[in-house]
């Protein structure tokens, strides 16, 4: 038997072409290869810098998480201390009002005291060791 192939025109081929066109077929399936290697690689170096990209987030997170608990607790201490001191303040204002009304109480009964006293002498008259001016 013949081992050789033949043609569409009947002609035998040489056993080169068929080696030939293995060749070829090998040659485009490592170029097909090649190129799907080359696209993994990509999608991994792609994969990896998403990865990084996911890790930086988390990281930014936590820390963003940890100030604004540092932040709460900064906010919750100002508030408190706010209010302590609205209630020092107001304690402050109620007793230097006191003392303002105490003092101007004071001072109208000195008045009043002063005033009765300079009414109750001009009401009796001269006292007698004083005397009287009728010289006029």
């Amino acid at each position: 038997m013949n081992e050789r192939a033949h043609n569409h025109h009947g002609i035998v081929e040489p056993p080169f072409a068929d080696i030939d066109a293995a060749t070829r077929r090998l040659m485009s399936a490592l170029d097909a290869l090649e190129s799907a290697v080359e696209r993994r690689r990509e999608a991994d170096r792609d994969e990896d810098e998403l990865a990084t990209r996911i890790q930086a987030l988390g990281a930014d997170r936590s820390r963003l998480a940890d100030e604004l608990d540092t932040s709460l607790v900064k906010s919750r201490k100002l508030e408190r201390v706010n209010r302590e001191i609205a209630e020092r303040l107001d304690h402050a204002i109620g007793a230097i009002r006191e003392v303002l009304g105490g003092a101007e109480r004071h001072a109208l009964a000195e008045e009043d005291d002063h005033s009765e006293g300079l009414a109750a002498a001009l009401a009796e008259g001269p006292h007698e060791d004083e005397p009287e001016d009728d010289e006029e």
